[in-house]
């Protein structure tokens, strides 16, 4: 048995790893899967991913895609989830904010630099025509961060994934007054790089069991209860998440699939073109190209 440290998101959509784990599939391939949750997000697995605490990690393409640019010695081995992330724009429930154009020089809740939440407070703010140099941050850890700094003004936006806050938008912790949308495929599985010389052939092989449990569970027609309840999300917007989130069916990393975040990341000045020179050869497995 070959031990893997795995790090991802305590989110609904880590359950087909859980799984996993939880029946074995892991095991019968000769891997011992160590699962941390990263309540800190895409930007806690960048660190854990530079230390060594993690050797694969489950996280954010933007951000994984603008740290290995940066010069962090990780591959991404295939996307995870295909679809767009749908991140909610959130606000202090007592504030007069109702729409996102009532927002004037905001002060963003982020849980680490380099964070989804981070990075895409600049895809918001050219979205809105915000100047970019203007955008003020309050690092918070994670999503008890955002929310505690929203009600004690500490931050007047929070971006993260709507239905993971649903509940506490429910509970009037906070209010959601739009979306923004990743332009790309949300979340990539990405391998450091002396792990990846090592244990090629058993990542591939952990690829494949996860690609089958994500498939299973997509196509369980109780999957929505099991969601729901593992997760405390509302049932009914459970089904909605579920309709809208498409799993990945391929190992590997398709050039097409990295191309429009690393376009976005340099027009919006958070790598240099510099940086993203030879891109396929700093992000991509040497047979996936």
């Amino acid at each position: 048995m070959t031990r893997l440290k795995i790090g991802g998101v305590p989110e609904h959509f880590n359950l087909p790893w859980r799984m996993a784990i939880e029946k074995g599939k892991f095991a019968e391939v000769g891997i011992d899967v160590h699962w941390s949750d990263m309540n800190g997000g895409t930007g806690q697995m960048i660190r854990g991913l530079e230390s060594g605490s993690i050797d694969v990690a489950v996280l954010l393409t933007e951000g994984i895609t603008r740290a290995v640019l940066q010069g962090l010695k990780a591959r991404i081995v295939q996307v995870y989830v295909k679809t767009p992330l749908q991140w909610g724009i959130h606000v202090p429930y007592h504030s007069n904010i109702q729409d996102v154009k009532d927002i004037t020089n905001p002060t963003f809740a982020i849980s680490r630099e380099g964070s989804g939440s981070h990075l895409m407070a600049y895809v918001l703010a050219d979205c809105e025509k915000w100047e970019a140099s203007s955008l003020n941050f309050n690092v918070v850890g994670d999503i008890y961060g955002g929310l505690w700094s929203l009600q004690h003004d500490q931050a007047q936006v929070f971006l993260w994934e709507k239905y993971t806050t649903f509940p506490f938008v429910e509970q009037k912790k906070c209010k959601r007054v739009g979306e923004v949308l990743t332009p790309w495929p949300c979340f990539v599985i990405a391998v450091r790089e002396d792990v990846l010389e090592s244990h090629s052939s058993l990542i591939s092989e952990m690829c494949r069991v996860v690609n089958t449990s994500a498939h299973n569970l997509k196509n369980d027609p109780s999957a929505a209860e099991v969601f729901s309840w593992r997760y405390n999300i509302p049932l009914e917007q459970t089904k909605m998440w579920l309709a809208d989130t498409e799993w990945s069916d391929h190992e590997g990393i398709r050039k097409e699939e990295l191309e429009g975040v690393v376009n976005t990341l340099t027009d919006l000045s958070l790598i240099s073109k510099v940086q993203a020179e030879g891109w396929e050869e700093k992000l991509m497995m040497n047979n996936e190209k």
